[in-house]
């Protein structure tokens, strides 16, 4: 473990981040309504603090190895959610927050979560509401990512970092010869999708300041609102369609993204496997979550169902988190089903949370094999996607994923039912906070204010374990990370 170079690199990134409270303070500036003291103070501790990991190591170079990665995503996200409640603890227009709910708030917006336990947001400083947002967009693509196209410039390799917060079960594919050029490349589809949505929900009716705030958490899949009433408090067609778009592209690989803008071929997205199977999943969620709403009638008429049961699918099932309606009110079978549906999540290299597609898509295909070998027991029966045989170490990878991310959704469910949370609340707070969700059922259906504060702190760490996902936080608590 090289401890000079992880203060280095973290001193470096604390710095970069004290630069992004740079748009909350024009923002402060512009509207006048608060908080533009606070977020000076925090700007010039956070600056300073950075500062003072870097410097005394400024001059030391070294490559980074895989355990120095993983270390410095995990103490970085870490240090960033505590450093990131800092502006939500100082001010009192934000409600005075606890410690614990100003923390809470900080991981759920960098982790993409979007689970709130704020209220009266439609009354905040036009400031803090921009912060927020802006967490969730920094988070959703990984500020781990952008700092990769940085750190080769100052002396300090990426492809460790690179490697421990990318999602998804195949790390190692590279969308551009070197590391740093695919995180530029990664950044340049990341900004242009999300001032695409901007421009879209301002031509949807929106003003200025919420088009550009809901770009960030809708192409983040985030799901943080300006308003209390989320994407709901708008009632208008064009900004859920707007919405229902780019949460959908934000959930597919971003890598195939790239792939399809650089051929200036949309067919590259019907050749991907992954892509199918999640369109296809979201085709039968659409299909099923809306004839339900219209045969119980839940809606009066077909188009009501159909306007409502396709964005809550789609924003359930890419793990984004907005709400046009109180889903939670839907007969039961609605809810349960949209939650498992955020268990599969988006694609892998994109924003969404959840275990992503091509996981779910391996995992049939090897349960498929299984079966064909009970008939077969000789026969040699490689799992093949798109033709190509998938080496057994990413399938065991796959396997090992899952039964881990089970085993610790039990563990943590359990946690909180120890601590006085009901089966229904703790199983969808669990599965809201692992997916990088946000909303859940029972109890926390509107806000999670009503929780103690050490369930709050299990959700927390439950949100990170959802981001990193898993191996990237739990190695940290093996034995054989720390021998030498």
């Amino acid at each position: 473990m090289h401890s000079k170079i992880i203060l280095k690199v973290l001193g470096l990134l604390l710095m970069l981040f004290s630069l992004s409270l740079v748009p909350p303070i024009l923002v402060a500036l512009y509207y006048q309504d608060g908080a533009l003291v606070e977020f000076v103070q925090v700007l010039v501790v956070v600056f300073i603090l950075g500062g003072l990991l870097w410097y005394p190591v400024h001059n030391h170079k070294r490559d980074l190895k895989i355990r120095d990665g993983f270390l410095i995503v995990v103490m970085f996200w870490t240090v960033l959610g505590f450093v990131g409640a800092l502006p939500f603890y100082l001010l009192e227009e934000a409600g005075n927050l606890s410690l614990t709910d100003s923390i809470f708030e900080s991981f759920s917006g960098l982790t993409t979560t979007g689970a709130t336990i704020m209220t009266g947001l439609d009354t905040l400083p036009h400031a803090i509401l921009w912060y927020r947002q802006q967490l969730q967009w920094m988070g959703g693509m990984g500020i781990i990512v952008l700092a990769v196209a940085i750190l080769p410039m100052l002396g300090v390799g990426g492809m460790q970092l690179y490697r421990a917060e990318t999602p998804g079960p195949m790390k190692d594919s590279k969308i551009a010869p070197r590391i740093s050029e695919t995180a530029k490349a990664l950044w340049y589809i990341y900004v242009g999708l999300t001032l695409a949505c901007a421009l879209g929900y301002w031509f949807a009716g929106m003003s200025w300041f919420d088009a550009f705030c809901h770009s960030f958490s809708t192409v983040a899949i985030g799901g943080f609102s300006t308003h209390d009433a989320s994407i709901g408090y708008f009632d208008s067609v064009a900004v859920e369609s707007v919405a229902i778009f780019f949460m959908f592209l934000a959930g597919i690989n971003f890598a195939l993204h790239f792939s399809a803008f650089r051929q200036m071929n949309g067919f590259a997205y019907f050749r991907d496997p992954e892509f199918k199977a999640y369109l296809g999943l979201l085709l039968a969620g659409i299909l099923i979550v809306t004839l339900y709403l219209y045969y119980q009638q839940v809606y009066p008429t077909l188009e009501e169902a159909v306007r409502y049961g396709v964005f809550q699918t789609v924003s359930m099932a890419t793990t984004t988190g907005f709400a046009n309606a109180e889903f939670s009110a839907w007969p039961a079978f609605l809810p349960f089903m949209l939650i498992f549906m955020s268990f599969i999540g988006g694609c892998a290299g994109s924003t969404a949370g959840g275990m992503k597609t091509i996981r779910f898509v391996l995992l049939f295909k090897q349960g498929m094999r299984e079966i064909k070998g009970l008939l077969h027991p000789n026969a040699i029966l490689p799992v093949k996607l798109s033709g190509k045989t998938i080496p057994e170490k990413v399938m065991t990878a796959v396997w090992g994923f899952f039964a881990v991310y089970v085993f610790t959704f039990a563990l943590l469910m359990l946690a909180i039912m120890a601590l006085g949370v009901d089966e229904v609340t703790a199983f969808s707070s669990i599965a809201a906070m692992m997916n990088n969700l946000g909303p859940g059922l029972g109890e926390v259906s509107e806000n999670f204010q009503t929780m103690s504060d050490p369930v709050k702190w299990i959700l927390t760490f439950a949100m990170l374990l959802g981001r990193l996902e898993i191996f990237t936080l739990l190695v940290l608590f093996t034995a054989a990370f720390w021998r030498k």
